[in-house]
Protein backbone atom coordinates (compact mmCIF):
# COMPACT_ATOMS: atom_id res chain seq x y z
CA UNK A 1 0.00 0.00 0.00
CA UNK A 2 1.85 3.08 -1.47
CA UNK A 3 0.97 6.25 0.62
CA UNK A 4 1.15 9.72 -1.60
CA UNK A 5 3.19 11.69 0.22
CA UNK A 6 3.91 16.00 0.42
CA UNK A 7 7.62 17.07 1.06
CA UNK A 8 8.53 19.85 3.34
CA UNK A 9 11.67 21.59 4.06
CA UNK A 10 12.29 22.84 7.31
CA UNK A 11 15.38 24.88 8.26
CA UNK A 12 17.44 23.69 11.40
CA UNK A 13 19.68 25.39 13.29
CA UNK A 14 23.12 23.59 13.15
CA UNK A 15 23.67 22.84 16.57
CA UNK A 16 20.12 21.02 16.33
CA UNK A 17 21.56 17.17 15.54
CA UNK A 18 23.87 17.54 18.42
CA UNK A 19 21.40 18.97 20.92
CA UNK A 20 19.42 15.80 19.97
CA UNK A 21 22.19 13.43 19.46
CA UNK A 22 20.76 12.34 16.50
CA UNK A 23 22.38 11.29 12.78
CA UNK A 24 21.50 13.62 9.39
CA UNK A 25 19.85 10.36 8.31
CA UNK A 26 17.43 9.78 11.26
CA UNK A 27 15.70 13.53 10.94
CA UNK A 28 13.03 12.33 8.85
CA UNK A 29 11.93 9.78 10.70
CA UNK A 30 12.78 11.58 14.67
CA UNK A 31 10.67 14.54 13.06
CA UNK A 32 7.99 13.00 11.52
CA UNK A 33 7.23 10.68 14.82
CA UNK A 34 7.61 13.79 17.22
CA UNK A 35 5.34 15.39 14.61
CA UNK A 36 2.82 12.55 14.46
CA UNK A 37 3.05 12.04 18.66
CA UNK A 38 2.24 16.22 19.15
CA UNK A 39 -0.81 15.93 16.86
CA UNK A 40 -2.13 12.88 18.18
CA UNK A 41 -1.74 14.31 21.21
CA UNK A 42 -3.28 17.90 20.74
CA UNK A 43 -6.08 15.83 19.16
CA UNK A 44 -5.59 16.69 15.65
CA UNK A 45 -4.77 13.21 13.99
CA UNK A 46 -6.44 9.94 15.12
CA UNK A 47 -4.27 7.19 16.08
CA UNK A 48 -4.39 5.71 12.74
CA UNK A 49 -4.09 9.40 10.85
CA UNK A 50 -0.86 9.64 13.62
CA UNK A 51 0.40 5.72 12.77
CA UNK A 52 0.52 6.97 9.10
CA UNK A 53 2.44 9.90 9.52
CA UNK A 54 4.98 8.72 11.50
CA UNK A 55 5.58 5.56 9.03
CA UNK A 56 4.68 3.36 11.99
CA UNK A 57 3.79 -0.37 11.02
CA UNK A 58 0.19 -0.62 12.88
CA UNK A 59 -1.45 1.51 15.60
CA UNK A 60 -0.21 -1.02 18.16
CA UNK A 61 3.32 0.48 17.35
CA UNK A 62 2.14 3.95 17.05
CA UNK A 63 1.11 3.18 20.76
CA UNK A 64 4.40 2.40 21.62
CA UNK A 65 5.82 5.67 20.29
CA UNK A 66 3.14 7.60 22.11
CA UNK A 67 3.96 5.69 25.53
CA UNK A 68 7.91 6.63 24.94
CA UNK A 69 7.01 10.38 24.62
CA UNK A 70 4.72 9.59 27.62
CA UNK A 71 1.55 10.74 25.75
CA UNK A 72 -1.55 9.64 27.44
CA UNK A 73 -3.51 7.54 24.92
CA UNK A 74 -7.05 8.01 24.33
CA UNK A 75 -7.35 4.25 22.95
CA UNK A 76 -10.59 2.89 24.31
CA UNK A 77 -12.06 -1.05 24.77
CA UNK A 78 -14.23 0.13 22.04
CA UNK A 79 -11.60 0.96 19.82
CA UNK A 80 -9.86 -2.12 20.56
CA UNK A 81 -12.75 -4.16 19.97
CA UNK A 82 -13.56 -2.40 16.55
CA UNK A 83 -9.32 -2.63 15.50
CA UNK A 84 -10.25 -6.49 16.21
CA UNK A 85 -13.09 -6.72 14.40
CA UNK A 86 -11.27 -5.35 11.34
CA UNK A 87 -8.50 -8.00 11.67
CA UNK A 88 -10.59 -10.99 12.02
CA UNK A 89 -12.28 -9.14 8.91
CA UNK A 90 -8.78 -9.24 7.03
CA UNK A 91 -8.27 -12.97 8.42
CA UNK A 92 -11.36 -14.52 6.90
CA UNK A 93 -11.67 -12.61 3.24
CA UNK A 94 -7.56 -13.81 2.97
CA UNK A 95 -6.12 -17.10 1.77
CA UNK A 96 -3.80 -19.29 4.07
CA UNK A 97 -0.39 -17.59 2.55
CA UNK A 98 -2.41 -13.88 2.54
CA UNK A 99 -3.53 -14.41 -0.73
CA UNK A 100 -6.86 -12.87 -1.13
CA UNK A 101 -9.73 -15.31 -1.68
Amino acid sequence: MSMETLEATVKLPCSFLTATKLKENELDEFIRRSLAAELYREGKLSLGKAAELAGARNKWEMLMILNEKGIPIDYTAKDAEKDLKTLRFKAIHRGPHGSRL
